[in-house]
C-alpha cells in the first residue's frame, strides 16, 4: 500500500527541505517565551531574529537593539507587555511592513499597548493590527507551551485555517 506524503514525512521517509524564503519570526524582548519561540521557529523553517531594546540584555542574547526593516513575510511576537519600551518598539514595528503582529497578554483586560500607542499618536487602524490574545487556546501556562500555542496559531494563519481539531 502506498504511504501518503504526510505519513511519509512523519515517519522520516521523506526529507522536507527547510525553506525559510520570506518566512521570518521576530520575537521582541528577551524572555523565556522568546527563547522557545525562536528555537521552535527555526525547527519550523522560520528565519529568526530577537529584538531587545535594552543594550545589556541584547548583548547577552545576541539580539538587535532596534526594529530592523521588516517585510511581508515577517511575523512579530512581543513577549512581554510590562516593559517600558513597549509603546516605542511596537510603534516602530507597526511602521514596518510585517505580515502579522501580536502581543502576549490576558484577553480579559485591555492590553497596556493600546494606551501606550495612543500616547504616541499611533493611528487606531494600526493599533487594531495588533493581535491579542495570540496563539491557539490550548490552556498554555509555561513558556514552551505558550511558544507552541503561538506558533501553531501562526501556522494556522499562514495556511488560512482556523486551528483546532479536525471535525
Amino acid at each position: 500500500m502506498a504511504e501518503d506524503v504526510a505519513c511519509a514525512v512523519a515517519h522520516g521517509h521523506v526529507e522536507v527541505p527547510v525553506d525559510t524564503g520570506e518566512k521570518v519570526l521576530a520575537a521582541v524582548f528577551a524572555s523565556p517565551v522568546a527563547e522557545h519561540l525562536l528555537r521552535y521557529g527555526r525547527d519550523l523553517g522560520y528565519a529568526t531574529i530577537l529584538i531587545e531594546p535594552d543594550a545589556a540584555r541584547a548583548a547577552e542574547h545576541e539580539a538587535v537593539t532596534s526594529v530592523p526593516e521588516l517585510g511581508p513575510g515577517v511575523d512579530v511576537v512581543l513577549t512581554d507587555h510590562h516593559r517600558d519600551e513597549l509603546g516605542p518598539v511596537l510603534r516602530d514595528v507597526l511602521e514596518r511592513d510585517a505580515r502579522w503582529v501580536g502581543i502576549m497578554g490576558n484577553p480579559r483586560h485591555q492590553g497596556p499597548h493600546v494606551e501606550a500607542l495612543r500616547a504616541l499618536d499611533v493611528p487606531e487602524d494600526d493599533i487594531k493590527r495588533v493581535h491579542r490574545p495570540i496563539g491557539l487556546n490550548i490552556g498554555s501556562r509555561t513558556p514552551p507551551e505558550i511558544a507552541i500555542a503561538t506558533l501553531a496559531g501562526l501556522i494556522a494563519d499562514r495556511n488560512d485555517k482556523p486551528g483546532g481539531f479536525f471535525g
